[in-house]
């Protein structure tokens, strides 16, 4: 089996732990943000796992991403947002399995929805991530990274569309590109009461200077709701550029209090 060259395996765990943290906290397992948000005085916490595969070179590359985020209501039409990542990641190369683990870079965002008129609105999402995770194990960028997303959605019932459009200034000191474009479009359609079938396209531009390929891909999943403030969701997320990850096992808690 070909050995992974190290500087791809690392750019490739870079983009991960970058990524992460900075545009999962819409709702899971969809990565397209919506314009929703919990209301004054309300929380939200959710706890998603994700399980990814990659064949690089004829090499196996395992990730498993874990992640707790916690949104904060500070006004009707304002959260704040905390994330916590941890990553476990197994590139296996020369027969051998070699694993790296560890907190990734943690992320703190705001989410102001600053436009309704029927069934349309919009929200801006600024956020910063924090160079917490190691770089050296390709599990963060090494610098404080900054990010800015439009967000608008169209609900009509059963129907929800949402169009998730971002710059991230990816400072970094692992050798990446800095300036990343995302563009995204994802949605649902009710199913009952308590059944959501999720659905989600998008791209981001390659942290990889020597590459102009896009990291494209789909999402399909469900999300089904116990109750109002109590949501199990799953799916699972295909790359559709060889810059993506091949595929994706996602699943996830969500509670409102």
């Amino acid at each position: 089996m070909k050995k992974p060259c190290p500087g791809s395996t690392a750019r490739w765990l870079s983009l991960a732990s970058f990524l992460f943290p900075t545009i999962s906290q819409a709702a899971h397992p969809l990565i397209t943000e919506d314009t929703g948000t919990q209301g004054k005085g309300r929380f939200q916490l959710e706890l998603t796992a994700e399980h990814g595969y990659r064949d690089e070179d004829h090499a196996a590359e395992h990730e498993r991403q874990f992640a707790a985020t916690f949104s904060w209501g500070v006004r009707d039409n304002l959260d704040v947002i905390f994330s916590l990542p941890y990553q476990r990641v197994s590139p296996q190369a020369g027969g051998g399995i070699e694993t790296h683990s560890g907190i990734s870079d943690v992320g703190a965002d705001a989410k102001w929805r600053f436009f309704e008129h029927d069934r349309l609105s919009m929200a801006l999402k600024p956020g910063v991530t924090f160079p917490t995770g190691d770089e050296a194990m390709g599990l963060g960028s090494g610098k404080s990274a900054y990010s800015v997303y439009l967000v608008t959605s169209i609900e009509a019932e059963p129907w929800a569309f949402h169009l998730h459009l971002g710059y991230l200034r990816h400072r970094n000191a692992v050798d990446e590109r800095e300036d990343i474009w995302h563009t995204s479009l994802g949605g649902w359609r009710e199913v009952g009461r308590k059944l959501k079938i999720v659905g989600d396209i998008g791209a981001n531009t390659n942290t990889d200077k020597t590459s102009d390929n896009e990291t494209a891909f789909l999402i399909l999943g469900v999300i089904y709701s116990l109750n109002p403030d109590f949501d199990l969701d799953a799916g699972i997320k295909r790359g559709l550029t060889n810059a993506e990850t091949d595929y994706t096992l996602l699943g996830g808690v969500t509670l409102r209090f």
